[in-house]
């Protein structure tokens, strides 16, 4: 697996988003909110800067949650059973990826308060 070409690294890493999408609804619907921010963006026409914060805070989301989905794989694999200490790292991995959601929708709030009313007003114009 080491040293293969960029085009077969990317072919992995495309194969894994596709897994991601078959296997993980918190996938998808975290999939979905990125293309829902992109929309949001394309309405509110806001400052480049905005696209860039959108951009990585929606690449942080997804990639976290690919990290969350992969590492609670990894632990089905090895313990299958329930145990008190797999509930634990799996609570910590889910709240990982509840930080950063918090995070992006916070950013969309703020993004929604700076260019929504002024969106809002002008088609009222």
């Amino acid at each position: 697996m080491k040293n293969r070409s960029i085009g077969a690294r990317i072919g992995f890493a495309l194969s894994g988003w596709k897994v991601a999408w078959r296997r993980e609804r918190s996938f998808r619907t975290q999939a979905w909110c990125a293309l829902v921010a992109f929309a949001a963006l394309i309405v509110l026409r806001p400052p480049p800067i905005w696209w860039a914060l959108i951009g990585v805070v929606c690449a942080l989301v997804l990639a976290l949650e690919l990290i969350n989905s992969a590492l609670e794989a990894v632990i089905d694999l090895l313990h299958p059973g329930i145990h008190p200490e797999i509930k634990a790292i799996k609570d910590m991995l889910a709240g990982a990826v509840l930080a950063i959601s918090c995070a992006a929708l916070f950013v969309a709030v703020v993004l929604a308060l700076a260019y929504g009313w002024a969106q809002l007003a002008a088609l009222q114009s």
